[in-house]
């Protein structure tokens, strides 16, 4: 499944915390800097296919950081979305005349930004969202919410598919159980650690045909891993 990197440069870091947990469940893989010499930084080491980019920054401005890139060879055809509290029809008609792709003013719902990006991905990159999420045989069916296991249909729970696609989606990272209801149970939800584990536990019985539920990792002492090498 091809997976595209969203580069977040934005310094509020509540705004931060809140577009990390929307991008959790969508198939995108995430950076996150506060400012533009860190954006500058991590593009050096990994290149973006869209970026995020806030226009109120500390030092450079975000309108500057999409001059740069839009006037560089290199960096030129990576996509822009700014995202501002600046609303006014001059300040929109500044940003695309630099060259930003497109315009979401705060306060904003993080879906919808997550849908800009898709829309601005498909114009720009003719992305498609993938609608199969596959590792070793195992494999879900994303518009019908449908586990299978080597084609053979499994029986899971609404909770469990949603910890099955988490871990998916993060092969091989390792989660604490308080990191897991975060980010599969949402921080707005209160329960105990321990309502991981029986999660956990129900997920690997389902996982079981196939021989899917040794993929389920216990880590000790830390929490849980997805993984298809051997955990020994």
């Amino acid at each position: 499944m091809s997976q595209y990197r969203v580069l977040i440069v934005e310094d509020d870091e509540a705004i931060q915390e809140m577009l990390s947990i929307a991008f959790t469940s969508a198939d995108f893989i995430l950076d996150q800097v506060l400012e533009v010499q860190a954006a500058t930084t991590r593009m050096a080491d990994r290149r973006p296919d869209i970026i995020l980019l806030d226009w109120m920054l500390p030092g450079t401005s975000g309108i500057e950081f999409a001059r740069r890139l839009k006037k560089d060879d290199s960096t030129r055809d990576i996509p822009i979305l700014m995202l501002t509290a600046k609303g006014e029809e001059e300040d929109r008609l500044r940003g695309f005349d630099v060259g930003i792709d497109d315009y979401i003013t705060k306060p904003f719902s993080p879906k919808e930004v997550i849908a800009r990006i898709h829309a601005v991905l498909r114009r720009v990159k003719g992305y498609t969202q993938s609608q199969v999420l596959e590792f070793k045989g195992l494999k879900i069916l994303l518009a019908e919410h449908r586990v299978f296991a080597h084609d053979q249909a499994l029986t899971i729970g609404p909770t469990e598919y949603k910890l099955l696609h988490f871990f998916m989606t993060h092969i091989e990272r390792v989660f604490s159980r308080a990191q897991l209801l975060d980010r599969v149970w949402g921080g707005n939800v209160y329960l105990e650690e321990r309502t991981v584990d029986v999660h956990i536990r129900r997920l690997r019985n389902a996982l079981a045909i196939g021989g899917f539920a040794c993929y389920v990792q216990t880590v000790r002492g830390v929490g849980y891993r997805f993984s298809g090498a051997s955990s020994a």
